[in-house]
Formats: C-alpha cells, structure tokens, sequence
C-alpha cells in the first residue's frame, strides 16, 4: 500500500504541476528503480507505470535478465562506450548521451543490426565537474555533429540539475534548457525531434515540469532511501 500511496501522491503533483506549466503538455514518469530489487518493478507495473530508468548498465541487464521487456527501460546514467553493446538494442532510450565517441558506438552497433536507439542529449546545465553532459553553450554544435548519425534519433534533451534549495536558481536552468529545447525545435532539422525535455527528479520535478519538462525521473519519492 506504501508503494501505492507513494505513487498516487507523485501523479497527482506531477498533474498539479503539470496545470502550471509554460507549455500544459503531458508529463512522462520515468520511474527509477536504481538499487531496488528487480520485484518492485513487477509491483509498479501493476500500477500503471510503463516507463523503469536504470543509473548503472549491470543493474540494468540483471533486471531485463530477470524480467524481459515488461516496461520500457531508460539507460539514464553515465554510459562507458564499452559497455554500449549490452544495452543499445534493450532500451527504450538513452538519455546521457553527451560526446561523439558514444555515440559512434552506438551508431555502429545500431547500424549493424539495422535499427534506431532513441537518444537524449545530456547537458550539464549547471557546469558542474561532477556531473556527466554537455556544456549547454555546446548544445548546438554538438546537435549538428549528431546530424550525421543515421542511426541514432535524438529525441530531445535531459539534464539533472544541482543538489540545492534554491528555486529561483534551480527555475533559472531549467528556463534556459526550455529556451535550449525551443531554440532546437525551430531549427527543424531533418531527422531530429525535441519530443522529450526530460529534467526533474524527486526533490525538483515540480519546478521542472512548471518551466516545460515534458519527462521527470523520480525515485525516492516513489520507493524510499534506496537500499544501498
């Protein structure tokens, strides 16, 4: 009942949020379940939840092992090129691409099976060295490089935001990655979408999805302190 209750409150401050919000679109939850038990994710599915975010690619093929493809699974950690080849042709989407190294293997990896990885670019909006992503003044000329990938499509940007209190900084870069999202948008390059604007997780994604996150990745919030 916890795990219901948990969730029911998130949905219904997502909508809340949601009737605030720049652009009124609807809100995807990506659920994470890192260090959680492979189980939880049969109990969330039964509530509705469609959508599992994995930090880590071992966790994340221990669980599709265990599980198959009940949920759509989101690679949303930091991804080592070399460990590409586990988890390019399982996942719903990688959101942390953020170098053209990565994404030339996944292109070769995709290209070899003939199929598209859907991909966010990652940009580390509040440049800190700690965190993986872009610099948000190299969005754009990182976007045209990916232009000649034909084997990735970019559905948007992602970006996790600084671990602070402050909400009138926090509602600052989440602007400025909308203004970035936009901005792309109108460029309208062929074989690119901005779909997704995914930023916002537990203790921010109500700022987020006011200032036009579209995608928000919670997890403690939803499952409690993870278990290690």
């Amino acid at each position: 009942m916890e795990l219901k209750d948990n969730l029911n409150k998130v949905l219904e401050e997502i909508e809340q949020a949601r009737r605030h919000s720049v652009t009124g679109q609807e809100v995807r939850l990506i659920a994470v379940t890192k260090t959680h038990e492979a189980e939880i994710i049969k109990e969330i599915t039964n509530l509705g939840i469609k959508d599992v975010g994995e930090n880590k690619v071992q966790e994340l093929k221990d669980k599709i092992g265990k599980l198959g493809n009940i949920v759509n699974y989101h690679m949303i950690g930091n991804l080592q090129t070399n460990k590409v080849k586990y988890i390019y042709n399982k996942v719903e989407m990688i959101q942390s691409l953020d170098r053209i190294k990565l994404a030339e293997e996944i292109e070769k990896r995709a290209e070899a099976d003939n199929i598209c990885v859907n991909c966010l670019v990652q940009i580390n909006i509040g440049d800190e060295d700690t965190k993986s992503g872009i610099e948000y003044c190299k969005t754009l000329s990182f976007i045209y490089d990916l232009l000649d990938f034909k084997h990735i499509s970019i559905r948007g940007l992602m970006a996790i935001a600084p671990n602070t209190s402050d909400e009138k900084y926090l509602r600052s870069l989440f602007r400025k990655m909308f203004k970035m999202k936009e901005k792309i948008s109108n460029e309208n390059f062929e074989g690119l979408s901005m779909d997704y604007l995914s930023m916002g997780m537990s203790s921010d994604f109500k700022l987020a999805i006011e200032e036009g996150s579209n995608m928000v990745r919670i997890g403690s919030k939803i499952f409690g302190k993870r278990i290690y």
